[in-house]
Formats: structure tokens, sequence, C-alpha cells
């Protein structure tokens, strides 16, 4: 029996010493392909970051690009308004005469309401003076005048109209104001 068991320690011993070659393999090959994971995994987590990046600096420049071209639409509606409103005034004179020919007084009725209407789809709107006080934003004051029945600061005239665009001021409406 002593060579039975001396026997199975051989072959004990075998085994183990066979195995652990390939445990050691097992164990070298389990290190490196943690250590794959986790380089993979850094850098997974850098290009995360580099596309974070670019995606932030393509919105910041997409909003930039629509900030600008709202300015310049509005900037260009702006020059182009400014160039209408002496026509809109020319109407306005044009309107006060007294004139005879019904006709000519309709085709500038339907000219000033055209130009009305289309300034007041950009946003442009006529800044509301007379009777209000005087507000050096919206009114430049070109006379003052003693009234007995108003009290100082109100606009007792408007010269010229005033104009704004959406929040804008396009054109100070020139007024007379009490004193």
């Amino acid at each position: 029996m002593s060579e039975d068991i001396k026997k199975t320690e051989d072959e004990t011993e075998e085994v183990v010493e066979t195995e652990a070659p390939e445990v050691v393999e097992e164990v070298d090959e389990v290190a490196t392909l943690q250590a794959k994971i986790t380089e993979l995994s850094e850098q997974v987590n850098v290009l995360k970051n580099e596309y974070a990046k670019a995606y932030a600096d393509t919105e910041n420049t997409r909003k930039r690009l629509q900030a600008d071209f709202d300015s310049r639409t509005k900037f260009m509606m702006k020059n182009f308004a400014l160039e209408l409103l002496p026509v809109l005034d020319s109407c306005e004179r044009a309107l006060a005469q007294a004139t005879t020919d019904e006709a000519y007084r309709k085709g500038v009725e339907m000219i000033y309401g055209q130009l009305q209407n289309a300034l007041s789809k950009e946003g442009i709107t006529e800044i509301d003076a007379l009777n209000q006080p005087f507000d050096g934003n919206w009114h430049q004051a070109l006379m003052t005048e003693a009234k007995e029945d108003v009290e100082p600061g109100i606009v007792i005239e408007v010269l010229q109209k005033g104009y704004r665009i959406k929040d804008r001021l396009l054109r100070a409406a020139m007024v007379k104001v009490s004193e």
C-alpha cells in the first residue's frame, strides 16, 4: 500500500507540476486583459471628453452664428425702415392737404396703409407721444411752451412722428413739451 500512496503522491505532483504553468499563464493572461480593459476604458473616457468639448464648441458656434444672422437681419431691416420713414411722412403730409381729387386722395391713402402694414409686420410701430410725459429715450424736445391747463413735462405737440423697431428706438419723436 505504501507503494500505492507513493504512486498517488507522484501522480499528484506531476498533475500539480503540469497544471502550475497553465495557471500561471492564465493569471498572466487575466492580468494582461485587465490592463488592456483599463487602458481601453481610459481611452473611452478621453474620447468622451473630446466629443463633449467638440459638441459644446459646435453648439456655441451655431448659437453665435444664429445671433449674428438675427442681428444682421434686424440691422438690414432698420436701415431699410429708416429709408421708408420719409416716404411715410410725405404720405401723411399729402393726406393732410385739402384736395378735390378723390381718386388722388384714395391712391395716397392706399399707399400709406400698405406702407404702415408692411412696417408693422416687421415690428416697426409708431411711438405714442402726444399727451404723454416727455421721455428722453423716445422723444426729442425741439421746443417748449407754457400752457396753463397742462402740467409741465407733457408732450403737447408732435412735430415728427417717432418709430420703434420691436423694443428699440428707430427714430425719436420730435416734440413740443409744456413748461
